[in-house]
Protein backbone atom coordinates (compact mmCIF):
# COMPACT_ATOMS: atom_id res chain seq x y z
CA UNK A 1 0.00 0.00 0.00
CA UNK A 2 1.27 3.47 -0.88
CA UNK A 3 0.95 5.79 2.11
CA UNK A 4 1.40 9.55 2.14
CA UNK A 5 1.64 10.93 5.69
CA UNK A 6 0.99 14.65 5.40
CA UNK A 7 1.32 17.27 8.14
CA UNK A 8 -1.09 20.18 7.76
CA UNK A 9 -0.64 23.85 8.74
CA UNK A 10 3.05 24.23 7.85
CA UNK A 11 4.11 27.85 8.32
CA UNK A 12 1.17 28.76 10.55
CA UNK A 13 3.48 29.14 13.58
CA UNK A 14 7.13 28.41 14.33
CA UNK A 15 6.15 25.66 16.78
CA UNK A 16 4.04 23.89 14.16
CA UNK A 17 6.79 24.26 11.60
CA UNK A 18 9.46 22.87 13.94
CA UNK A 19 7.21 19.99 14.92
CA UNK A 20 6.60 19.04 11.30
CA UNK A 21 10.30 19.17 10.49
CA UNK A 22 11.04 16.92 13.47
CA UNK A 23 8.28 14.50 12.44
CA UNK A 24 9.91 14.25 9.03
CA UNK A 25 13.52 14.02 10.18
CA UNK A 26 12.86 11.56 13.00
CA UNK A 27 9.50 10.09 12.07
CA UNK A 28 7.17 8.98 9.31
CA UNK A 29 5.88 12.29 7.91
CA UNK A 30 6.66 12.45 4.20
CA UNK A 31 4.99 15.70 3.18
CA UNK A 32 3.42 18.88 4.46
CA UNK A 33 1.19 21.67 3.19
CA UNK A 34 1.97 25.33 3.80
CA UNK A 35 -0.41 28.15 4.70
CA UNK A 36 0.84 31.14 2.74
CA UNK A 37 -0.82 33.60 5.14
CA UNK A 38 0.69 31.94 8.21
CA UNK A 39 2.81 33.68 10.84
CA UNK A 40 6.00 31.75 10.10
CA UNK A 41 6.03 31.34 6.32
CA UNK A 42 9.52 32.74 5.74
CA UNK A 43 10.91 30.46 8.45
CA UNK A 44 8.99 27.50 7.02
CA UNK A 45 10.43 28.11 3.55
CA UNK A 46 13.93 28.30 5.00
CA UNK A 47 13.45 25.01 6.85
CA UNK A 48 11.95 23.29 3.81
CA UNK A 49 14.99 24.22 1.74
CA UNK A 50 17.21 22.68 4.43
CA UNK A 51 15.12 19.48 4.24
CA UNK A 52 14.60 18.81 0.52
CA UNK A 53 13.33 15.27 1.15
CA UNK A 54 10.18 16.78 2.69
CA UNK A 55 7.59 17.26 -0.05
CA UNK A 56 5.78 20.57 0.34
CA UNK A 57 2.35 21.39 -1.03
CA UNK A 58 -0.04 24.25 -0.41
CA UNK A 59 -2.74 24.43 2.27
CA UNK A 60 -5.22 26.78 0.56
CA UNK A 61 -6.88 29.10 3.07
CA UNK A 62 -10.36 30.62 3.21
CA UNK A 63 -11.21 30.34 6.91
CA UNK A 64 -8.28 31.86 8.83
CA UNK A 65 -6.34 35.11 8.81
CA UNK A 66 -6.01 37.62 5.99
CA UNK A 67 -5.93 37.10 2.23
CA UNK A 68 -2.60 37.40 0.46
CA UNK A 69 -4.19 39.36 -2.39
CA UNK A 70 -5.97 42.69 -2.43
CA UNK A 71 -9.49 43.56 -3.51
CA UNK A 72 -11.16 40.30 -2.54
CA UNK A 73 -13.56 42.01 -0.16
CA UNK A 74 -16.34 39.53 -0.92
CA UNK A 75 -14.32 36.97 1.03
CA UNK A 76 -13.59 39.14 4.06
CA UNK A 77 -15.24 40.91 6.99
CA UNK A 78 -14.87 44.54 8.07
CA UNK A 79 -11.52 43.74 9.72
CA UNK A 80 -10.08 42.40 6.47
CA UNK A 81 -10.08 38.81 7.75
CA UNK A 82 -11.59 35.84 5.93
CA UNK A 83 -15.25 35.76 6.99
CA UNK A 84 -15.89 32.05 6.43
CA UNK A 85 -15.87 29.31 9.07
CA UNK A 86 -15.01 25.64 8.77
CA UNK A 87 -18.69 24.79 8.22
CA UNK A 88 -20.02 25.35 4.72
CA UNK A 89 -23.15 27.52 4.57
CA UNK A 90 -25.07 26.79 1.33
CA UNK A 91 -26.89 30.11 1.68
CA UNK A 92 -23.61 32.03 1.62
CA UNK A 93 -21.15 30.42 -0.80
CA UNK A 94 -17.85 32.18 -1.51
CA UNK A 95 -17.68 34.47 -4.53
CA UNK A 96 -15.88 32.33 -7.09
CA UNK A 97 -14.21 35.18 -8.97
CA UNK A 98 -12.66 36.51 -5.77
CA UNK A 99 -11.81 33.01 -4.58
CA UNK A 100 -10.04 32.15 -7.82
CA UNK A 101 -8.05 35.38 -7.54
CA UNK A 102 -7.08 34.67 -3.93
CA UNK A 103 -6.22 30.99 -4.31
CA UNK A 104 -4.23 31.74 -7.46
CA UNK A 105 -2.37 34.41 -5.49
CA UNK A 106 -1.64 31.93 -2.70
CA UNK A 107 -0.26 29.38 -5.17
CA UNK A 108 1.80 31.99 -7.00
CA UNK A 109 3.22 33.18 -3.65
CA UNK A 110 4.22 29.59 -2.96
CA UNK A 111 5.93 29.24 -6.33
CA UNK A 112 7.89 32.44 -5.76
CA UNK A 113 9.60 30.74 -2.80
CA UNK A 114 11.40 28.49 -5.26
CA UNK A 115 10.03 25.33 -3.63
CA UNK A 116 8.55 22.70 -5.95
CA UNK A 117 4.79 22.43 -5.45
CA UNK A 118 3.93 18.87 -4.45
CA UNK A 119 0.14 18.95 -4.16
CA UNK A 120 -2.90 20.94 -3.11
CA UNK A 121 -5.16 20.64 -0.08
CA UNK A 122 -6.91 23.21 2.12
CA UNK A 123 -7.48 24.41 5.65
CA UNK A 124 -10.69 22.84 7.00
CA UNK A 125 -11.12 20.92 3.70
CA UNK A 126 -12.78 23.92 2.07
CA UNK A 127 -11.61 22.71 -1.35
CA UNK A 128 -14.27 20.04 -0.93
CA UNK A 129 -17.13 22.53 -0.69
CA UNK A 130 -19.56 21.82 -3.55
CA UNK A 131 -19.46 25.27 -5.20
CA UNK A 132 -15.67 25.20 -5.65
CA UNK A 133 -15.32 21.83 -7.40
CA UNK A 134 -14.77 23.28 -10.85
CA UNK A 135 -12.29 25.81 -9.48
CA UNK A 136 -10.16 23.28 -7.62
CA UNK A 137 -10.08 21.01 -10.68
CA UNK A 138 -9.05 23.98 -12.80
CA UNK A 139 -6.20 24.89 -10.43
CA UNK A 140 -5.00 21.29 -10.27
CA UNK A 141 -4.79 21.16 -14.05
CA UNK A 142 -3.20 24.59 -14.46
CA UNK A 143 -0.46 23.85 -11.92
CA UNK A 144 -0.28 20.14 -12.82
CA UNK A 145 -0.35 18.83 -9.26
CA UNK A 146 -2.73 16.40 -7.52
CA UNK A 147 -5.30 17.36 -4.91
CA UNK A 148 -6.20 15.84 -1.54
CA UNK A 149 -9.17 13.55 -2.01
CA UNK A 150 -12.29 14.46 -0.03
CA UNK A 151 -15.85 13.22 -0.33
CA UNK A 152 -16.89 15.52 -3.15
CA UNK A 153 -13.78 14.63 -5.19
CA UNK A 154 -13.94 10.84 -4.97
CA UNK A 155 -15.16 10.61 -8.55
CA UNK A 156 -12.27 12.65 -9.94
CA UNK A 157 -9.30 10.25 -9.84
CA UNK A 158 -7.62 12.25 -12.60
CA UNK A 159 -6.81 15.02 -10.09
CA UNK A 160 -6.73 13.31 -6.68
CA UNK A 161 -3.51 12.18 -5.01
CA UNK A 162 -4.71 8.97 -3.33
CA UNK A 163 -7.70 6.64 -3.28
CA UNK A 164 -8.85 7.86 0.11
CA UNK A 165 -7.99 10.27 2.92
CA UNK A 166 -7.50 8.88 6.44
CA UNK A 167 -8.58 11.63 8.84
CA UNK A 168 -8.87 9.38 11.89
CA UNK A 169 -5.44 10.34 13.26
CA UNK A 170 -6.91 13.32 15.07
CA UNK A 171 -8.13 14.02 18.60
CA UNK A 172 -9.24 10.84 20.32
CA UNK A 173 -8.24 8.86 17.23
CA UNK A 174 -4.54 9.57 17.70
CA UNK A 175 -2.83 6.30 18.58
CA UNK A 176 0.23 4.22 17.83
CA UNK A 177 -1.93 1.71 15.94
CA UNK A 178 -2.10 3.83 12.80
CA UNK A 179 -0.58 1.24 10.46
CA UNK A 180 -2.74 -1.54 11.92
CA UNK A 181 -5.79 0.56 11.10
CA UNK A 182 -4.56 1.33 7.58
CA UNK A 183 -3.97 -2.37 6.90
CA UNK A 184 -7.73 -2.97 7.15
CA UNK A 185 -8.40 -0.69 4.16
CA UNK A 186 -9.07 -2.18 0.75
CA UNK A 187 -7.27 0.51 -1.25
CA UNK A 188 -4.01 0.90 -3.13
CA UNK A 189 -3.16 4.34 -1.76
CA UNK A 190 -4.08 6.48 1.24
CA UNK A 191 -3.16 9.88 2.59
CA UNK A 192 -2.98 10.25 6.37
CA UNK A 193 -3.76 13.73 7.67
CA UNK A 194 -1.69 14.72 10.72
CA UNK A 195 -1.03 17.84 12.82
CA UNK A 196 2.24 17.49 14.74
CA UNK A 197 3.69 20.50 16.54
CA UNK A 198 5.91 21.75 19.30
CA UNK A 199 3.39 23.53 21.49
CA UNK A 200 4.22 27.10 22.45
CA UNK A 201 2.25 30.09 23.73
CA UNK A 202 1.57 31.33 20.21
CA UNK A 203 -0.06 28.04 19.23
CA UNK A 204 -2.03 27.85 22.47
CA UNK A 205 -3.46 31.32 21.81
CA UNK A 206 -4.63 30.36 18.33
CA UNK A 207 -6.39 27.02 18.65
CA UNK A 208 -7.98 24.65 21.12
CA UNK A 209 -6.24 21.82 19.27
CA UNK A 210 -2.79 22.50 20.67
CA UNK A 211 -1.56 19.89 23.17
CA UNK A 212 -2.88 16.94 21.14
CA UNK A 213 -0.39 18.03 18.47
CA UNK A 214 2.45 17.21 20.87
CA UNK A 215 1.06 13.68 21.28
CA UNK A 216 0.83 13.36 17.49
CA UNK A 217 4.45 14.43 17.19
CA UNK A 218 5.63 11.91 19.78
CA UNK A 219 3.77 9.04 18.11
CA UNK A 220 4.80 9.95 14.56
CA UNK A 221 8.44 9.88 15.72
CA UNK A 222 8.09 6.47 17.38
CA UNK A 223 6.27 4.44 14.71
CA UNK A 224 7.89 1.62 12.76
CA UNK A 225 6.95 1.37 9.09
CA UNK A 226 5.69 -2.13 8.18
CA UNK A 227 7.13 -3.92 5.17
CA UNK A 228 3.81 -3.73 3.29
CA UNK A 229 3.86 0.09 3.38
CA UNK A 230 5.48 2.22 0.70
CA UNK A 231 5.79 5.75 2.03
CA UNK A 232 5.71 8.37 -0.69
Amino acid sequence: MKVRINADDYGLTKGITDGIIRAHQNGVVTSTTMMMNGKAVDYAVEQAKLNPSLKVGIHLVLTWGKPVSEEVNKLTNSDGLFRFTSIFDPSDPPNLDHLEKEWTAQIEAFLRTGLPLSHIDSHHHVHGWPPVQALIAKLAKIYQVPVRVVGTLKNQPDITMTDILWDGFYGEGVSGRLFDELQTLDVDSVEVMTHPAIVDEELESMTSYAYPRKRELDLLCSMRVPSWVELF
